[in-house]
């Protein structure tokens, strides 16, 4: 039965994306008169198919997947309601529908989910620790941090992401204190912590190793699984993980991971890295409709640049082309969801990240399919059909190679 409610999952989640990045695709050429001739979900043989006035939609044996084919898409034609004989405006709105279809669903879906579970922490002070600086400097509770460094804050993760950036050096905090604004230059208290490399899953499963982290120089590999640590048993318990690789007054761990069949011994010696706090726990926002609505917009413009810097790691090399995720391993990700929300977290992730990844210039997508047609408008003409074509067919090449190399990388993280 588990395998069942894993698969309908799968289906269900990848399908549905799917047919909503098509259909946008769809609604877009029609309204611009463009014909289509078949919109099918799904690939491989026909299991039901209905004739429309001018298109036939079709469902079709495997799932993941789907296309809708215009006339003069592929190859140029001169029948009424060509794909090529349309204007450039009007080919652009309809290359740009199915990506743009999924990125709005994922944000709004992203939304909605913030908007009724999310944990929003305001800028207003609750508590300070002892031993930091914002205790040594009386920041009082009910205290507010508006600006550090002239950039103004709104919430707990506003002040996060800035002081994840200092290295020390001296910042600017305004607070607000019963109306009146005062400023303080302070220097953070510094925390050092140990420093691996490695990031693991909830199952203790190595996710990613950082390139020259002390994980990577000692060995050790994405897809290894951690078994034990100094000779304690993880059972799969992340937490325990983690809690045993800060333990003070150990330098080196002997862990043991699991690498395809065999089992490895390896020394791991971490370094220490610092990070600067203020030491400040804020308060949580009232639970009103309007903080509701402020706190989900922020959480969910957050979330949308977060998928875009993920993208662009992979250009700038932070991220290896072997750390991405085809259908098979996004398959594993969704079979393990436990609950509506977290399914629903899902499919707003993979909805904003297929449409955002639709939109690179890469002949074959639909961002390499949008370049060409920029091309021809600077040019004020078509570049020759044989030459698109090739295009298309090296970018589509390209792809397939893509794809087989992340499903393999994907096969080998499951089995191990």
């Amino acid at each position: 039965m588990a395998v069942i409610i894993s698969i309908l999952k799968i289906v269900i989640l990848l399908g549905f994306l799917i047919f909503i990045h098509e259909m946008g695709h769809l609604i877009a050429a029609k309204l611009c008169k463009v014909r289509v001739n078949e919109f099918a979900l799904g690939f491989g043989p026909i299991i039901f198919t209905k004739q429309g006035r001018e298109t036939k939609y079709s469902l079709r044996l495997i799932p993941l997947g789907g296309f809708c084919s215009m006339e003069g898409e592929e190859e140029r034609s001169n029948e009424k309601g060509s794909f090529s004989k349309a204007s450039i405006p009007k080919r652009i709105s309809i290359v740009l529908a199915g990506a743009i279809v999924n990125i709005v669903f994922g944000i709004i879906v992203y939304f909605i989910l913030m908007a009724n579970t999310g944990n929003y922490v305001t800028s207003q002070v609750d508590t300070t620790l002892d031993g930091y600086i914002a205790s040594e400097i009386e920041i009082e509770k009910d205290d507010k941090i508006v600006e550090i460094n002239n950039k103004k804050v709104k919430n707990k993760y506003d002040i996060d992401k800035i002081l994840a950036k200092n290295k020390g050096e001296e910042i600017n905090i305004k607070i607000e204190r019963n109306g009146i604004l005062e400023e303080k230059k302070v220097k953070l208290t510094e925390v050092k912590n140990k420093y691996t490399g490695m990031y693991l899953d909830k199952e203790c499963k190595i996710v990613n190793v950082e390139k020259n982290s002390p994980a990577e120089k000692q060995g050790i590999k994405s897809n290894d699984r951690i078994i034990s640590i100094n000779g304690q048993e993880i059972n799969e318990d992340v937490d325990n993980a983690l809690k045993l690789m800060q333990e003070k007054g150990i330098g080196t761990y002997l862990i043991t991971v699991k690498r395809g069949k065999e089992e490895l011994k390896i020394e791991l010696m971490p370094e220490y890295k610092s990070s600067y706090y203020l030491g400040i726990k804020f308060k949580p926002a009232e639970d009103t409709f309007k903080n509701h609505i402020i706190y989900a917009g922020m959480e969910t413009k957050e979330f949308a640049f977060s998928i875009m810097d993920n993208i662009k790691s992979l250009f700038t090399g932070k991220v290896g082309v072997d750390q991405m995720m085809g259908p098979v391993g996004i398959s594993e990700v969704v079979a393990k969801t436990n609950g509506i929300q977290e399914f629903i977290y899902m499919l707003a992730l993979i909805s904003l990240s297929l449409g955002a990844t639709n939109l690179l210039p890469i002949p074959a997508l639909d961002g390499g399919k949008l370049l060409i047609l920029i091309i021809e408008a600077i040019r004020k003409k078509p570049m020759k059909q044989e030459t698109e074509i090739n295009i298309q067919l090296i970018g589509f090449s390209i792809l397939i190679g893509l794809s087989i190399y992340i499903t393999y990388h994907d096969i080998i993280r499951i089995i191990r």
